[in-house]
């Protein structure tokens, strides 16, 4: 199992010492006498599909001495590739597939079947009168699966098919010229143009390993193997498409060309690499870091790496792993290449910074989330005077705004005076630092809110509480006010005081906060409490809307209030709490649905207990031989003892699925009352906002022109960044969406 992991670890090709022929020849004599492996071969070639050449030799290898083995191999990859539903799967298999017919392990025509395959499948889908050009999605990810096996093979279908060849080329560029022409080079029209490149350079490649041709000679002598591959069924929605079938990478470009552009193929192998090591290494960072410092390329790539990285953790609609994965990831990398790749991300960084203005805006929260972190692995160290210029310009300045979010995540992760050390070099950005201090309380000692803190910690009931403030309170205060800022207030030591102090009082709130007008002033309250703590305030927030003390519907008309308007373009605090309510709301359904599909499966085996027993009783009534009639028997009581235990279950089971159902019904329908109030409250604003001819300003009012500017370039951004991230469960709700919110007006804005 270690050798088959670490085959190839110690060669030129990865930097070692050790010759690559002996290394494949005793891994090959090894897995000879133990031939039941091909298991774990298949599970090696699928999670470390750099290392496809080698495996693919020592495939070849192990054919020359089994064809048998071979032949299941081969059979063994094909039935993994008719069953992939991953588009990751379906492109390493097909990459193996080509390693293969370079070892003369299969006939490169059956590659050529597969490819041929993929490119009727393709042109079929995006055909304008038999197709469906809304799925260009899936028949992209076909062609681009053939186009990235080229460099592990197009040489040797070069040599020994180049009819065929030159016919699947033929095909790709006809698919070009037929699919929706962008403006821009995208994806796959540039990985085109580095295939034509290599097609050029007679289909060189210095980094992809070619294992297989000291052993030319005697794999040339081995039988190959054919396969067949059927089309896949076609679906209908674009958007279901992209899913289904994402753009791998996004290429980002951070440094000059010079840093990063190698051979134009070259470029694309790495990335490969670099992509496959953290999809399929994703359980074990300190692994994947090792791997991705030690590709087999004949070159230095750092700063490709980083932009890889990036690339990917900025990935829209969003990345394949969380944040933290690729953060984890650039820190071990910081550890592992000391002396250049620090220097690298710090350039990143920069570089990133300086165009923060034109990054969308879902990408500047995940960078603000991404870099406050980092920074806290290496004791918040930094150099600020770098962005000391920031003081200079206006407070919605895109720069200032990332530095002040920046400075504020850094706090959440640490403690105020700790960040203030870390700035001491440029001690002026102290004006960027969020208020130091804890709640702001308004009460003092002696009033109706001493009484109340008195109450609580004397442990009076929820039911004794709110008796107390309909009678002291109600007639002659504001009682939301006192009640709310005092149970707070007595919950502000940490996040369990919170909870408890919600969890034995929040009915109290409740009563008071009975319609959504109450509940906004009950945000209002909270939000003036913790004032100086953006944190804080989401937190309790939060809570509030998971105890059911206020509605996501309240919480939607707080954040659009005209206080937090104007905060739009400065400050990520509203923007953060409307996520939080949006994404519990969703969490909500998602839950109630996994909920559901676990109580249908309940009632479904309760169904199919009874359908067995009646199958058994006749055929119990047709058994003709004493025999037949006692293997019958038993049978029969086995089952009937199964069927009375779930009969016991069914009917629980059933009730539970009626009762999630309705609850389910019930969200789906606050969701969608959530979705337009959200969309209807932004088209209110912005319609508002861009209702005045902005650009007419006189030239003294330059200045507030531009910040208009920007707010509005902000406000649409997060319009854009909330329907990619929930556009699956927007799309139930679009034609209410169309009829009542997505007027004209709101469609120009």
């Amino acid at each position: 199992r270690s050798m088959m992991i670490r085959i190839g670890d110690r060669c030129a090709e990865y930097g070692g010492q050790v010759d690559a022929e002996a290394h494949i020849e005793t891994c090959c004599g090894m897995l000879w006498r133990e031939l039941e492996q091909s298991l774990l071969l298949m599970q090696c070639v699928e999670e470390l599909p750099h290392k496809s050449p080698f495996y693919g030799t020592l495939v070849g290898l192990l054919n020359l001495e089994d064809e048998e083995f071979g032949r299941k191999v081969v059979d063994q990859t094909h039935a993994n590739l008719q069953d992939a539903l991953n588009c990751n799967r379906i492109r390493t298999l097909i990459r193996f597939l080509t390693v293969l017919m370079c070892s003369n392990v299969i006939l490169p025509g059956a590659l050529i079947e597969v490819f041929e395959t993929l490119l009727s499948s393709a042109a079929t889908t995006i055909d304008e009168e038999g197709g469906n050009p809304t799925w260009q999605a899936r028949a992209d990810f076909y062609i681009f699966c053939i186009l990235a096996c080229l460099p592990w093979g197009g040489l040797e279908l070069v040599e020994r098919v180049p009819e065929e060849h030159e016919r699947v080329m033929a095909g790709i560029e006809a698919y070009l010229s037929i699919r929706f022409d962008s403006n821009e080079l995208d994806f796959l029209e540039d990985l085109w143009g580095r295939i034509r490149s290599l097609a050029d350079n007679e289909w060189k490649v210095d980094s992809v390993p070619r294992p297989h041709l000291a052993f030319e000679a005697r794999l040339v002598t081995g039988k190959s193997h054919s396969l067949t591959c059927p089309e896949q069924p076609m679906g209908r929605q674009r958007h279901q498409a992209e899913i289904k079938y994402p753009q791998r990478i996004r290429r980002l470009q951070i440094f000059p060309v010079s840093k990063t552009e190698l051979q134009p193929i070259d470029r694309f192998i790495v990335e490969e690499y670099l992509l496959d090591v953290l999809l399929y290494l994703n359980g074990c960072r300190k692994e994947c870091a090792a791997y991705m410092v030690g590709l087999p390329v004949p070159f230095r790539y750092e700063y490709l790496m980083a932009e890889t990285i990036f690339s990917q953790l900025l990935l829209l609609p969003k990345p394949p792993f969380k944040i933290i994965y690729y953060t984890l990831v650039i820190v071990d990398l910081c550890k592992a290449l000391p002396g250049a790749f620090p220097a690298v991300v710090a350039g990143a960084v920069r570089a990133l910074f300086d165009r923060v203005g034109d990054l969308d805006m879902e990408c500047r929260t995940r960078l603000v989330s991404w870099l406050s972190h980092h920074l806290s692995n290496f004791q918040f160290i930094w150099p600020w005077e770098e962005w000391a210029h920031v003081l200079d310009l206006p407070k919605w300045s895109p720069q200032r705004v990332f530095a002040v979010e920046v400075l504020e995540k850094e706090i959440r992760l640490s403690y105020w005076d700790r960040i203030k050390q870390s700035i001491q070099t440029t001690p002026a950005l102290e004006d960027l630092l969020p208020p130091k201090g804890g709640p702001c309380f308004k009460y003092g000692q002696g009033d109706l809110s001493t009484e109340l803190s008195s109450m609580v910690r004397g442990r009076k009931t929820a039911r004794e509480i709110h008796a107390w403030v309909e009678e002291k309170i109600v007639p002659v205060h504001g009682a939301i006010e006192v009640v709310v800022q005092t149970l707070l207030h007595i919950g502000s030591k940490s996040f369990t005081h919170l909870v408890t102090v919600l969890e034995r009082y929040g009915h109290v709130i409740t009563k008071l906060g009975s319609d959504q007008s109450n509940q906004i002033l009950v945000i209002e309250e909270v939000a003036k409490l913790w004032q100086n703590n953006t944190q804080m305030t989401a937190i309790a927030i939060d809570r509030m809307m998971g105890y059911r003390i206020i509605s996501n519907l309240s919480i939607v008309s707080w954040v659009f209030s005209p206080a937090n308007v104007e905060q739009f373009h400065t400050s990520d605090r509203p923007w953060e709490i409307l996520r939080n309510a949006i994404n519990k709301t969703y969490n909500r359904i998602s839950d109630l649905r996994k909920e559901v599909a676990s109580a249908e499966k309940s009632v479904q085996s309760a169904i199919k207990a009874h359908r067995e027993l009646e199958s058994a009783e006749s055929l119990a009534e047709g058994a003709d031989t004493e025999e037949l009639q006692i293997e019958v028997a038993a049978k029969l009581k086995r089952l009937k003892e199964a069927a009375d235990k779930v009969k016991e279950q069914e009917s629980s089971a059933q009730e539970s699925l009626e009762a999630k159902d309705a609850l389910l019904a019930r969200a789906l329908q606050e969701n969608e009352a959530l979705f337009i109030a959200v969309y209807k409250s932004f088209s209110d604003v912005l319609t508002k906002q861009l209702s005045s001819n902005i650009m007419d300003a006189d030239d003294d009012d330059r200045l507030h022109t531009e910040e208009e500017q920007q707010w509005c370039r902000c406000t649409l951004g997060q319009v854009q960044a909330l329907t990619r991230q929930y556009a699956t469960e927007i799309w139930t709700h679009i034609e209410k969406l169309d009829a009542e919110v997505f007027h004209p007006s709101f469609l120009r804005a």
